[in-house]
């Protein structure tokens, strides 16, 4: 049964604000129950006390999931100023934010000679939904408990 300090091994299907399939893993991935780490708070709420092969289905608004859209983190400019390797939607630029940090931005619209990049999560402001089965659980190691995290994902 999923409780704290079960090493927890689920497969899932992310769909985004319009229902359709944004992420989908057939390989488990596994999670410390009761860690507060990997997993949507919301989403380790709904498995406790749950079994393999049960499944859940649950809603992420975008203050439970992946955050509102934060327009600060949207830029536009002409695209001359834009290296041609970077000038077609998808492409993916780092930049370094005011404190050093390494931020993802992804091209996002090239119209009218401008180009516009985007470092919010692609899910961000959208409501969502998580399909959840459970795959294993086993209890957790004390090494695992001390670290917060299964022992395959310490790198």
């Amino acid at each position: 049964m999923v409780t704290k300090d079960k090493i927890v091994s689920l497969t899932y299907t992310l769909r985004d604000g319009h229902g359709e399939i944004f992420e989908h893993t057939d390989v488990p991935i596994s999670y410390l129950h009761g860690s507060g780490e990997g997993l949507f708070e919301k989403i380790e709420s709904a498995l406790e006390g749950l079994e393999v092969g049960d499944s859940i289905d649950v809603e992420l608004s975008p203050g439970e999931g992946f955050g509102e859209h934060d327009p600060a983190l949207t830029f536009t400019d002409d695209i001359a100023h834009v290296p041609p390797e970077y000038r077609h939607i998808g492409a993916e630029v780092e930049a370094e934010n005011e404190r050093g940090e390494a931020v993802r931005f992804v091209v996002t619209a090239i119209a009218d000679g401008k180009l516009t990049v985007d470092a919010n999560h692609p899910l961000a402001g959208q409501t969502v939904r998580f399909a959840v089965t459970v795959q294993a659980i086993r209890d957790a190691t004390p090494e695992e408990r001390r670290l917060g995290q299964p022992a395959a994902a310490v790198h």
